[in-house]
């Protein structure tokens, strides 16, 4: 009962939260976000969640893109760290705003082209369906890929 009353219960615009990511204090500021549902070019149902947020006075729109992967039909997320800016200080911010929404750390991949991915889970997912403004999309995208 606790979840269902968690669910959509919060809005994105004006949340403001301060979080430790990477040993470093951070102040995110969130002013807009959405989720949308679209088919990747093999087919998959994707879900895309855009929060623009301002991190330590930074501001820049953020996107992860949730499928189902694997013989479990797991939920994952993934984000790539901007190239146009330093990518370890944008990683930093994107991890930090994930944080601050959803209550955990995503989990970040340095990958061997240079590139920095922020990785979230269910309870990632979980976290997000809290705000009104991304509940109901992110509720049809787990019924719709969901295998039951």
């Amino acid at each position: 009962m606790e979840e269902g009353r968690a669910r959509g219960s919060l809005t994105l615009k004006g949340f403001e939260k301060k979080v430790e990511v990477g040993g470093r204090e951070h102040v995110v500021k969130v002013v807009d976000g959405d989720a949308e549902t679209e088919k990747s070019e093999s087919g998959k149902l994707l879900l895309r969640i855009r929060i623009t947020a301002e991190v330590d006075g930074v501001r820049r729109e953020y996107e992860i893109a949730f499928g189902r992967y694997g013989k479990r039909n797991a939920t994952e997320g993934y984000a790539t760290a901007k190239a146009d800016a330093d990518r370890e200080a944008d990683a930093e911010r994107l991890a930090a705003v994930v944080e601050a929404l959803t209550g955990v750390k995503p989990r970040i991949r340095r990958k061997s082209d240079g590139s920095i991915e922020i990785v979230c889970g269910r309870k990632h997912l979980d976290g997000f369906m809290r705000y009104t403004e991304l509940a109901d999309t992110i509720k049809k995208w787990l019924e719709k890929t969901s295998r039951r």
